[in-house]
């Protein structure tokens, strides 16, 4: 009978833990963005913006301007890979690769590949935090690796209270957390960096009318974040827009 009563009890705290905070946004301005660009990684660096496009024969590195949507520079990745996240080190860019693990560095400036790197896992999104990279495999894991090497230093399970949350795609590191889309979703994680814990979620349903997607896999995925002037972008595969958003607090 104390045990039943203790796992009764038990029972009840978890349902009634608090629910992780849901916050929404609001649009700044809209931008033009190449509708054809399946877009896998995006950041933002030094006034410029980069982006990893993905598809066997479609994949491409290339820095778009902003406000125009036009791409600046462009360079092709071999067709028999399929391109995924991106991000900086230093001068140059790292963009992975998804069932090759095989990750290409670039020079950013002239986009003269430098060399490559081999990891293990699927490649979906990558980050860096000042010390690791740090890249999303699909699953709920996300791993901090060498920047020399893509050897893993550490890895962290991302919960949402108990529940594991997987398909882990994009991801940008912006004040100390981890923003991670998640494929076929609406939603950003805000992660831990530390424990893995999701510590809210930003829902941007409705952000592309449903009219303006031309496939089911145009979908949410593209987080950069302007840290010299405080902006944050977003947009998704296939999408012809580029959203400049503000977070704004939520109910719950």
């Amino acid at each position: 009978m104390r045990l039943l009563s203790s796992i009764l009890f038990a029972a009840m705290l978890a349902s009634s833990a608090p629910a992780t905070h849901v916050d929404g946004y609001r649009v700044v301005h809209a931008y033009p963005h190449d509708g054809q660009a399946f877009t896998q990684g995006l950041v933002f660096v030094d006034g410029h913006l980069y982006e990893s496009t993905g598809r066997n024969g479609q994949s491409t590195l290339r820095m778009v301007n902003v406000q125009t949507g036009k791409v600046e520079q462009e360079i092709p990745v071999p067709q028999q890979y399929f391109a995924e996240g991106l991000t900086d080190w230093k001068n140059t860019l790292i963009q992975l690769t998804w069932q090759s693990h095989v990750a290409f560095v670039y020079d950013r400036f002239s986009f003269r590949q430098l060399g490559t790197m081999r990891y293990p896992w699927e490649g979906w999104g990558l980050t860096q935090d000042g010390r690791s990279l740090i890249l999303s495999d699909g699953t709920a894991t996300l791993h901090f690796l060498d920047p020399a090497t893509m050897k893993e230093r550490r890895h962290v399970l991302v919960r949402d209270q108990d529940r594991p949350v997987t398909e882990l795609n994009e991801l940008e590191y912006i004040h100390g957390q981890i923003y991670a889309n998640v494929w076929h979703t609406d939603r950003i994680a805000r992660i831990s960096p530390a424990t893995g814990k999701v510590l809210g979620w930003i829902d941007l349903a409705g952000l592309l009318p449903e009219g303006q997607k031309s496939s089911p896999e145009a979908v949410l995925n593209g987080i950069a974040w302007n840290a010299a002037r405080g902006r944050l972008y977003v947009t998704g595969k296939l999408w012809p827009k580029l959203f400049e958003i503000t977070v704004t607090p939520g109910k719950r």
